[in-house]
């Protein structure tokens, strides 16, 4: 009997000599960080603490890691540019902030063939106001919108500033072509047309299709925004193509099965 009691305390006390509370083996962690498991006497095992610079290197960071932004721009920077956005997306259309204008639906004509579908009625593109606000669909305010950005103004980036405003000779018109009795409706009858006379520079200059087209000094800018209309646009006619279009550029989103045609 004593011999089986010594027994049992000896195995006891193996037991509790095997089963520390505390255990050296590392936990899986970002880095080569490996910190002690504490045990708690239920047998529980709590998530490590770390030492304070552990704590420290594991807190999210800010200030100049999180952003620039707030070095270099004041509060009332921000709310400007915050209102300036809001206010251009307002009178955006076609769904580009680029065109601005309102949308103004469908417009009637009074000629068979007149009329456009879903009408906007632009005043800027690409931040190039028009001299007069101009009706149009959404294909031509999108060619428009390329031809500036990709001809127009890069033509002219040297030129007294740059590029600030068209003179828009006509827009939308319910008419023949030319106005001619008898000749087809024009493409500005359908909402898809834009003749420009003039280009008004930031300086308070103005070059003229009439003038500039075979002067020295601007010749060859006006061939180049010409040539570069023919593209985005279907139809562009200049002082070259005929006695109707001596003083300014005709483009119009017209499509035809032989291509593009431009003159």
């Amino acid at each position: 009997m004593i011999r089986a009691a010594l027994i049992f305390s000896l195995v006891l006390a193996q037991s509790a000599w095997a089963s520390p509370t505390t255990s050296k083996r590392p936990v899986q962690r970002g880095g080569n960080v490996v910190l002690p498991v504490e045990v708690a006497p239920s047998g529980a095992i709590a998530p490590p603490v770390g030492d304070a610079q552990t704590q420290d290197a594991r807190k999210p960071r800010g200030g100049l890691m999180l952003s620039l932004r707030p070095l270099f721009r004041s509060s009332k920077v921000e709310k400007q540019a915050r209102a300036q956005r809001q206010m251009r997306a307002k009178g955006a259309v076609c769904g580009d902030v680029a065109i601005q204008g309102e949308a103004i639906g469908r417009v009637k004509g009074r000629l068979n063939g007149c009329g456009v579908e879903n009408a906007v009625r632009v005043r800027s593109v690409s931040g190039v106001t028009l001299s007069q606000s101009a009706v149009m669909d959404c294909v031509t305010a999108n060619a428009l919108k390329s031809w500036l950005e990709k001809s127009a103004k890069p033509a002219l980036g040297r030129k007294g500033g740059g590029l600030k405003s068209l003179r828009v000779a006509a827009h939308y018109a319910c008419r023949t072509r030319n106005n001619q009795k008898g000749a087809k409706v024009s493409e500005h009858g359908r909402g898809r047309a834009i003749d420009i006379s003039a280009f008004r520079l930031a300086d308070g200059s103005e070059v003229s299709v009439l003038k500039g087209w075979n002067a020295k000094s601007s010749s060859k800018v006006m061939r180049q925004m010409h040539a570069g209309a023919c593209g985005p646009f279907g139809t562009v006619l200049g002082p070259n193509a005929d006695r109707f279009h001596r003083d300014h550029f005709h483009f119009d989103t017209a499509r035809y099965r032989s291509g593009r045609y431009c003159k």
